[in-house]
């Protein structure tokens, strides 16, 4: 990074009303948490400087795998060497050097945690220090080539045979091969199989099995495995998804996860207490997601700010020359809700890990009452905030211009490997239509009078009446506007289903011709969730008033860029009038003028060293122009002036069309 800063960043970097160090601290978790981080990305990054670790851009995906794969040894012999244990240490180290996705990733998000949650005592004493010793390098093969979220379609099948105290894995149809694992197709030796289990003549459903499909030394597929990559996708190309089916593989009984669900020796079926016990490894990662998403939109976010005070283009007040694109309100519009967002999804993220941590503590008691709402929660929120960071990044690329589209700005990169949470461990709608299914239950609880839990009381309390939204945009009304539709908006979802059964459908049919709303449904209470985890956070933190009043202001252009979005929703049966939604517009654009003046300071907040953002266009110094022309005399076509294809094709075609014009001149 240079030492100078670019004059336009710098004045609208201390223009700030706020100490954006404190906001780092609020992020991170205090000065001390802070520190860490910076100390433990600051190593890394000088090792990867040490190490000759090289940018991605320019390399082949053959080449971007093997990069990865030699950051992935060195970043965990190097955790080894330090005794790092703490994840928050780890996740900082490690990211430091990867800067996307890497064939080790699955083995340490999904692969080792199912293993923790699934496997019995025993079978943990056996794994656990073959997985972390990384003799067993694994991934989770539950998706097939034919069948993704719908996990009762799924077809590989696994026989237990009493005769040998084995299973008998098969992948019957062309269909039922694994496909898309991370980890797959070329790194892994192990992997958790998602299957369904058939014993004593009965299908069961679906279990857990730990095989191996390549060989320890070796590393050549096992007799009756055939496995691979699956090929270039639209992002992750240092990641090797893999493709996987089995012939008659056999394995023990033991190797079966049966912490909850088991199969006995003469092979009788031990159901466990909740079949969505067997599925906890998922609700993890989808509570994780959350976290995930507002980090990429924070990134991409990062740098839409930053350049939108360095790029200076076209004129306000004509003849004062061109003005700083941030000054735009067009270009505010654009780019500050992304920020909140950002903020929104951080402490959402926060509170979406924290329940899941309160509820794994109650089933470790052997209480499951809480297991539904965390499922419903987990999947909802996870959809909700991949399309919000999917919307967002898209946005700063556009906020960017023709600059945004190129590989140096960081957010093509950004896109391309952070858009497929909108699918991966679920595709969104299937997951809305799950959260939608618990809220269904709660509607019904609802209308017989039962007891309602408390994440969704407002279900009895907030129907009818007016909403007392001011322009002063009191949180507390913010809150109420956002529950009264939520309840509304479940609660004619729930209406409408019963009216199709009324109608004569059978429940199913009922389900798909309202699905749309409960869909609509499910996301409106997520936004729900997410306003009141964002207001709450804010009034209950301790925090410098200026810092505080930043935030309220951040809180405020959330919530009402939500009602703006969905207005139809917020004003339909009368709880928001139009006058209101028009303040509430007003409002907006009095926020984006409030915030101008610290927007290069939230995004400063979030703490991306310039190693980890990789942005050309994000970069803390604001030197943007000198990097691009960096990057682009480093092209791989530029290692030679005339490249070799100008002979092979450019000049004999041209040499051909002259040749032939001066034949047709001369007849």
């Amino acid at each position: 990074m240079s030492t100078t800063v670019n004059a336009d960043l710098a004045r609208a970097r201390a223009q700030a009303t706020f100490d954006p160090l404190q906001l780092t601290y609020f992020l991170y978790d205090g000065p001390e948490k802070t520190k860490r981080k910076r100390f433990l990305q600051n190593m890394a990054i000088s090792e990867c400087e040490q190490q000759k670790f090289r940018r991605t851009a320019h390399l082949t995906r053959e080449e971007q795998y093997e990069e990865a794969l030699r950051k992935s040894t060195y970043a965990f012999k190097r955790v080894a060497e330090l005794g790092l244990s703490d994840q928050a240490d780890l996740f900082y180290f490690r990211d430091a050097i990867f800067l996307g996705p890497e064939p080790f990733a699955i083995h340490h998000a999904a692969f080792r945690p199912t293993v923790i949650k699934l496997a019995t005592d025993k079978q943990r004493a056996l794994w656990l220090p073959l997985i972390d010793s990384y003799r067993v390098i694994g991934t989770y093969a539950q998706t097939e080539l034919g069948h993704g979220t719908f996990l009762r379609g799924l077809e590989t099948t696994a026989t237990y045979d009493p005769k040998t105290q084995e299973f008998i894995i098969n992948s019957p149809t062309v269909t039922s091969a694994k496909f898309w694992p991370g980890g797959l197709g070329k790194t892994a030796n192990h992997c958790v199989v998602m299957a369904k289990l058939f014993t004593q003549g009965k299908d069961v459903g679906m279990q857990s099995f730990m095989v191996q499909i390549r060989d320890l030394e070796t590393h050549q597929p096992l007799p009756g495995v055939s496995v691979g990559d699956i090929g270039p996708k639209f992002g992750y190309a240092a990641m090797d998804n893999g493709y996987l089916s089995f012939k008659n593989v056999r394995i023990p009984r033991e190797n079966m996860l049966m912490r909850y669900a088991q199969v006995l020796e003469d092979g009788t079926f031990i159901q466990p207490k909740n079949d969505r016990l067997v599925y906890g490894s998922m609700t993890l990662i989808r509570a994780q997601i959350v976290g995930g998403t507002a980090r990429a939109l924070a990134k991409a976010v990062t740098i839409a700010t930053r350049y939108s005070a360095v790029r200076r283009q076209s004129q306000i007040n004509s003849g004062q020359g061109e003005v700083q694109v941030i000054d735009f309100q067009t270009q505010q519009h654009k780019v500050f809700p992304q920020i909140a967002m950002a903020y929104a999804l951080n402490i959402t993220g926060r509170r979406s890990i924290a329940a899941y941590n309160r509820v794994s503590k109650q089933i470790e008691k052997g209480s499951l009452e809480e297991l539904p709402v965390l499922h419903a929660l987990s999947s909802g929120l996870k959809a909700y905030s991949s399309w919000e960071m999917m919307y967002g990044i898209e946005q700063c690329r556009l906020a960017c211009g023709g600059h945004g589209y190129i590989e140096a700005s960081g957010l093509p990169k950004i896109y391309a490997n952070e858009v497929p949470a909108c699918t991966y461990e679920g595709e969104n709608t299937v997951l809305c239509l799950q959260t939608a299914r618990y809220l269904m239950k709660c509607y019904a609880a609802l209308t017989s009078g039962e007891a309602l839990p408390p994440m969704v009381s407002y279900l009895r309390t907030a129907q009818g009446g007016r909403s007392q939204l001011s322009g002063k945009l009191e949180l507390e009304q913010l809150i109420a506007a956002y529950e009264h539709r939520a309840a509304r908006m479940i609660s004619e979802a729930g209406a409408r289903l019963a009216e199709q059964q009324k109608k004569g459908m059978k429940p199913a049919e009922a389900w798909n011709n309202s699905s749309q709303l409960l869909v609509e449904a499910a996301m409106a209470f997520c936004q729900t969730f997410a306003v009141r985890a964002f207001v709450e956070t804010v009034q209950e933190a301790k925090l410098q008033p200026s810092l505080k009043a930043v935030l309220v202001q951040l809180c405020q252009l959330f919530a009402v860029q939500g009602i703006l979005k969905y207005s139809g929703q917020f004003t339909k049966g009368g709880f928001l009038s139009d006058q209101q939604v028009e303040t509430c517009q007003n409002k907006l654009f009095d926020l984006l003028a409030l915030l101008k003046p610290n927007a290069v300071a939230l995004v400063d907040a979030f703490d991306f060293p310039d190693q980890v953002l990789d942005s050309d266009l994000g970069r803390y110094d604001g030197n943007v122009y000198e990097a691009l022309m960096e990057y682009a005399r480093n092209s791989r076509l530029n290692e030679s002036e005339v490249h070799e294809g100008f002979f092979k094709y450019q000049k004999p075609f041209v040499d051909y069309l002259n040749g032939k014009s001066i034949l047709q001149a001369r007849l």
